[in-house]
């Protein structure tokens, strides 16, 4: 995290920012509470006004939230008004993961993926929905893959634009070719200097919590830098006044504001200890079979490494769907809610 970057964003958010933002946009859309194995969880669930609307569950990651998704609920739910036709409308449920913005924090150890995505299909169940699909980036991949994985009754199909196999286990996937090759070595430079964040929650959430709960500027830093594209793309919408896409000074406020305001910065670290730490309820246990259900996948070239369709292929048998994307990054539906919206309406469309 650069000094000039910090600064521009303190000041901005001290002396412009307009705090009731955050409050608004998610005050805009209907919210609800609804507590599934012990958990407040909260969602967004935005029904389409066009009949035969498909049901989707979309889960944000972190540094995310809900704040992440906001703008590509109308492109979702109305997509006649953003280039799209009635047969490519959602009915959308947005859930905060255990420990993020208003779902509650978990009290016991054990919220790991799997454990989270069994509560996305209780919360579907509850909500009447008895055939829908899927989709996540980032740690909404995971709760997304592990969804996959477990094909629970009413799951038609899940999409994601994190290939979380690679992450796993990068070594076992093809290297022959020039784009396979260059993605392998992003991974290692990723493993190598990028994910200090990642291993530091997995391994000590509560100690970096006390900085992101202490300080507004703390948390800030810690959010955005994440991965270098989204960093240099937020950094200069703050220092050179140059965006990319959605990622204006606000948006970006928003998230960070969101977490702020919830006190969520210790809880959602500790989500990765959950998921990936040394003690986390995955280690020892028999992994999970491959999908059973048809496998989106959409690679944006911004992201930490840009998934070749081999890989995809190789890591879901059931893979139907591969779209790449003409920008964007990790927080697709974030910085590119119109084109992420165009990748869902295409790999969900054979499900209708």
């Amino acid at each position: 995290m650069q000094l000039a970057v910090a600064r521009a964003l303190r000041e901005y958010w001290a002396t412009e920012y307009d705090t009731g933002r955050v409050e608004a946009r998610l005050n805009a859309l209907p919210q609800f509470v609804t507590e599934i194995d012990g958990v407040d969880i909260h969602f967004v669930h935005v029904r389409s006004a066009h009949p035969g609307a498909l049901p989707l569950i979309m889960t944000h990651g972190w540094p995310g939230s809900v704040i992440e998704m906001l703008d590509s609920v109308g492109p979702l739910t109305d997509p006649t008004a953003h280039g799209g036709t009635a047969a490519d409308a959602f009915h959308l449920v947005l859930p905060s993961l255990p420990g993020y913005g208003f779902s509650g924090e978990p009290a016991e150890p054990g919220w790991d993926l799997v454990r989270t995505a069994r509560a996305w299909t209780e919360l579907m169940r509850r909500l009447g929905y008895d055939r829908y699909v899927a989709q996540g980036g980032d740690v909404g991949a995971g709760v997304t893959d592990a969804l996959g994985r477990l094909g629970p009754d009413g799951l038609a199909g899940i999409h994601t634009n994190l290939l979380v196999p690679a992450l796993n286990d990068p070594a076992s996937l093809p290297n022959g070719t020039d784009a396979e090759r260059a993605a392998l070595a992003a991974i290692k430079t990723f493993q190598s200097s990028g994910n200090g964040y990642f291993v530091e929650m997995a391994t000590r959430p509560q100690t970096i919590g006390y900085a992101l709960q202490d300080s507004p500027v703390a948390l800030a830093a810690w959010m955005i830098d994440h991965d270098t594209d989204a960093y240099y793309k937020i950094a200069r919408a703050f220092t050179g006044g140059e965006v990319s896409g959605n990622l204006t000074r606000d948006h970006i406020l928003d998230n960070i504001t969101a977490y702020w305001l919830t006190g969520t910065g210790t809880s959602a670290a500790r989500s990765y200890w959950e998921a990936y730490g040394p003690d986390a309820p995955a280690a020892g246990r028999a992994p999970l079979p491959d999908p059973r259900v048809p496998v989106g996948f959409s690679a944006f070239p911004g992201e930490i490494w840009r998934t070749p369709r081999s890989w995809a292929e190789q890591s879901y048998p059931t893979l139907d769907y591969f779209g790449e994307a003409a920008r964007g990054g990790h927080f697709a539906a974030w910085e590119e809610p119109e084109l992420f919206a165009e990748q869902l309406r295409a790999a969900f469309r054979p499900l209708r």
